[in-house]
This record gives C-alpha cells, structure tokens and sequence, in this order.
C-alpha cells in the first residue's frame, strides 16, 4: 500500500494577504473567492480526490462568500478552522481571548457550510500550549499549526522586507513562521499532552532531515528558477520520505493557483508574476506526483488512519 499524504489548503483570502502586510483597503474584506474557488473545485474534480480548507471565520459571516464556502462543502471536501480574525500571532492571546476567536470561527463556519469542524490550523503557523486546550474543551481532534523548518526566520525577513509595517506590528509578528528551533520538531504525525489529554497534531511537511519547505509556493518559488530543478527536488523529497517511513502533509494557498493577471492587488506576494495558466500546470504535474506515490487523503482522514502511538508526544510546549 502507498503511503499516506493529506492534502490541505489555507483558505486565505485578499484582504488577509492586504492585512498582513500593512495594505490599505483590507478593511472592506476584498475577495477572490469568486474567481478561486469555482474552478479549483473543477481542478479537484478532475483529479478525483478531496482535500481539507481551512476557513477563515470573517469570510464565513459576510452573505457574499457563503455561496462559495457551501460549494466546498457540497463537493464533499472536508471543512476545518483557520481561525476568525486570521492573526498570526494566537501564540499571544489570553486563554479567554482564544476560546472566543475558535468559537466563534466555528459559529461562523458552521452556518455557512453546516458542517462542525473538528480540525484546526492557526494562521502564520501560530500555535501554543493554551490553544491546544482550548480545541479540546471543544471538540477538536487535530491540530496542523506546526512548520517544522529552519527558514522561518529567514522568510519573516524576506516579508518584512515588502511590508508596510509599523514596529509594533512587526513586534507583534516577531514570531511569524516559527523560530529556527522550529526545525528540530518532528516532521511525522504526533500527540500533544495537555494537563493530562492528548491532541493530535499533524504537521506540515518539509523535506525529510534537511527540514526544508516543501509546499507548494516554495515548489514555485523554485519553478521560476527551473521547472527541473522544481521536479527533481520534490521527486527528492518524495524519496527521502518514504526511505524514512515519512508521512506527508502538503499545504497549498490560493496564490499557489492564482497569479497577478487574475488578482492584480497581490503583486507584490511571492510567486504572483507567474501566470494563472501556468500555475495550474504546474499544480497538475506536482499533485500527479503525490498522487503516484501516496494515498491522497483529507487532514480528518490522516488523522484517523495514522497511528500516532508510534510517535513520542513532545516533551515542551510554546509558550
């Protein structure tokens, strides 16, 4: 039998990207979803496979996005929380403070889709020992916060480079895509222990031992170099990860389908001179890939059918 990958995709939208980075104009909640989501469902579809969303709570309360956001849902795709306000530094909320932002995601998410989620990811890959509690007193099984890599510092530098940022702000995003130490932690499926409980916690992949990123917009970061280059480092990955019993998790955004001619306001993110076209010719051939090589399957799904008792929860916990 192939082995497991889950598929996952950060449902992040316009006016987060124009908020993280300082962009006047984010207020207003501009979308893309009506240019996104119809047809990478179609794109789905046609690869005949489900993969999980995790939905940003503001999205789900405003009556324009819920059209789409029900779409996902009625395709079958499985629905998870990416937070309310999308801020990536949860790390920094009080316990009450993150009990409201989850709950209230849920609220929203649930009357736009009708469905519960029970997975969450925290924006930035923001995470700490206080939101892990707070996803099991409601209900939550997994987590997918964590991004084992040492070029977190690395790619916060490259983005506050571009940034429009004020230095409280980027106090306040000082952790954005983890620390170095964030390399050391384990690339395979583990439990957290929380006061006595445990929560799963699947994180995203990155290259086997060298812990570097593997999602889909480093792929194309690479791409613009060398669609080769591209392929052979991910076929690499591919290999090394299955000599070291790795499973995976691939993460995707919509600006890995999405370029600037469709979405001119994010010109200044990476990846977005390439074309939509060719972005999506690129997602065939890497997801043609995994999918000759794993079992492609939902984050829900992972959860369930891996064995986590193999792997030692980690002793220490972010603050």
């Amino acid at each position: 039998m192939k082995p497991l990958a889950s598929i996952s995709l950060d449902l992040d939208n316009q006016w987060s990207y124009m908020k993280t980075h300082g962009d006047s104009g984010w207020e207003t909640f501009p979308s893309y979803f009506d240019k996104f989501i119809p047809d990478f469902l179609q794109i789905l579809e046609k690869y005949g496979f489900k993969i999980t969303f995790f939905i940003i709570g503001q999205d789900a309360v405003l009556e324009k996005n819920r059209i789409f956001l029900k779409l996902i849902a009625s395709s079958g795709h499985e629905i998870a929380n990416h937070s309310f306000n999308h801020d990536p530094f949860i790390q920094l909320y009080s316990k009450e403070e993150l009990n409201d932002e989850i709950q209230k995601a849920e609220k929203a998410i649930m009357k736009a889709t009708g469905i519960k989620p029970v997975g969450f990811r925290g924006p930035g890959f923001s995470w700490g020992k206080d939101l892990f509690e707070v996803l099991l007193n409601n209900g939550y099984i997994y987590d997918a916060s964590t991004f084992p890599t040492f070029l977190g510092p690395i790619a916060r530098r490259f983005y506050f480079a571009s940034a429009k940022l004020s230095p409280g702000e980027k106090e306040k995003l000082k952790n954005l895509y983890g620390g170095f130490t964030e390399g050391f932690r384990s690339i395979n499926p583990y439990f957290w222990k929380v006061n006595g409980r445990n929560i799963r916690e699947i994180p995203v992949s990155t290259f086997p031992v060298l812990k570097l990123p593997i999602h889909l917009s480093y792929l194309l970061y690479l791409a613009k170099f060398s669609e080769k280059l591209m392929m052979f480092y991910l076929k690499s990955a591919i290999k090394l990860a299955k000599l070291t019993k790795t499973e995976m998790s691939f993460l995707l955004h919509p600006t890995d389908i999405l370029g600037g001619d469709v979405v001119p306001a994010l010109k200044f993110f990476p990846g977005m001179d390439l074309t939509t076209a060719h972005k999506k010719e690129i997602f065939g051939k890497i997801i043609q890939t995994l999918d000759n090589n794993f079992t492609l399957v939902t984050m829900k799904e992972h959860s369930g059918k891996t064995n986590f008792n193999r792997i030692k929860p980690l002793p220490k916990h972010k603050s």
